[in-house]
């Protein structure tokens, strides 16, 4: 008889995002419909056609040393403070070093590094170029400084792909744990990219929200008024382990990843394709060994694009139905990029433990044409003996789609 697979249970939870600087904050902020968009009030701001965005306002330099601020960009700044806080809460794990392994993906890395040390070559010359430039501006860098800041020698992989990047990280830790390659693994996602060329760059292609007169209205996924996402920055970190670990040393388990899958369009490097986001949350059910009924709740990619958020809503419909409560948190937090799939799990993770699903934010007149049942109140009590287990989506340009199946503890 084949032995069964192992199963991948969470046991520690952390972020860093626009709404605050832990897990705890970030759901009391997301239960009491708070918005953590805000105006751009940096110099380098002025002229940009979108002057608003999703900060982290905690100061690093209260997580982290002056040595860690000084060799890190942001990206792996914030990474590590979320890892941290996952680790500790998963009590720290006492494991073999070599079956220890960092999961951390990324759309963008060390940009800022890359933009602000471009401006220093030009402006000043190379002398003025820092030696932390080429560590800092790595996309592997969050990865590597969690890896080395935690001792994980099992392995430190960096998934980029794009928007869906923190989601396909957790579906390969949780792949790790599965075949037997690594007992614990952290796992996630983490982007820094409110700068002034990336903002520049999805004003260009009509991406954003130009309601900076509003910022906190301004995110609206599934509402009729929407006009384009919020940038944001921010990162989801989670600890995965084998269940046998976990029980053998005690550890309290939040949940488990029940199954996942990472598929990609192979279409348009921009335009989504709903036929392969049908594909990738059946394909993820699949490997649940779970049926559509079986999944109580949605938290969708809906980053509150006009045509993105529509055909999402028809994908999912043809899964689950119009009956299946549906939220998306980036009207709270704006869009985290490379972290949002991960900042989802989270999500999902406490709302399966707490049994309240947080709403979706400045849903006015939700869009005619999604035929969902879009969770618009700040949040919503599953009702006792529903289906414990959530699904999250995550899309990225290039055509990449990753679903991942959350259950409960």
């Amino acid at each position: 008889m084949e032995t069964p697979a192992p199963r991948a249970v969470v046991t520690g939870a952390g972020t860093i995002n626009p709404l605050g600087s832990t897990v705890k904050e970030t759901w009391e902020a997301l239960l009491d419909g708070r918005s953590g968009i805000t105006a751009l009030d940096q110099d380098w701001a002025e002229q940009l056609p979108v002057q608003m965005a999703g900060q982290v306002t905690a100061d690093l330099s209260e997580h982290l040393s002056t040595r860690e601020m000084k060799r890190m960009d942001r990206c792996g700044q914030l990474a590590l403070v979320a890892a941290r806080e996952a680790w500790t809460q998963a009590g720290s794990p006492d494991v073999d070093p070599e079956r220890f392994a960092v999961v951390i993906g990324s759309a963008y890395g060390g940009l800022g590094s890359t933009i602000e040390q471009d401006r220093a070559l030009n402006q000043s010359g190379p002398r003025k170029v820092s030696p932390h430039t080429l560590t800092r501006l790595m996309v592997n860098g969050p990865a590597a400084w969690v890896s080395i800041d935690l001792g994980a020698r099992g392995g430190a992989r960096t998934p980029v792909s794009a928007c869906a990047s923190g989601a396909e990280a957790i579906v390969q830790a949780a792949e790790l744990i599965r075949s037997g390659a690594a007992d614990v693994v952290i796992a996630g996602g983490v982007d820094a990219s409110v700068n002034d060329l990336v903002i520049s760059g999805f004003a260009q292609i009509r991406a954003l929200s130009t309601r900076s007169d509003d910022p906190q209205r301004a995110s609206r996924p599934f509402d009729g008024g929407r006009d384009g996402f919020v940038l944001a920055e921010g990162a989801g970190v989670v600890v995965l382990e084998s269940e046998e670990h976990a029980r053998a040393r005690g550890a309290a388990v939040l949940g488990a990843v029940a199954g996942g899958a990472v598929t990609s369009d192979a279409n348009d490097i921009v335009a989504a394709d709903p036929a392969m986001q049908r594909r990738v949350m059946q394909k993820a059910l699949d490997a649940a060994g779970m049926q559509p009924a079986d999944i109580g709740f949605v938290h969708a990619h809906a980053t509150s694009t006009p045509v993105g958020d529509r055909l999402e809503g028809q994908a999912i419909n043809a899964v689950f139905g119009a009956s299946v409560p549906v939220t998306s948190t980036k009207g709270h937090t704006g869009h985290l990029l490379g972290g949002a799939g991960a900042l989802a799990a989270v999500v999902v993770l406490e709302a399966l433990r707490t049994g309240h699903l947080p709403g979706t934010l400045n849903v006015e007149s939700l869009d005619p044409e999604v035929d969902l049942n879009v969770v618009t109140e700040n949040s919503l009590a599953l009702a006792a003996g529903s289906p414990r287990a959530g699904l999250v989506n995550a899309f990225g340009f290039g055509g990449h789609s990753v679903a991942l199946v959350i259950a409960g503890a």
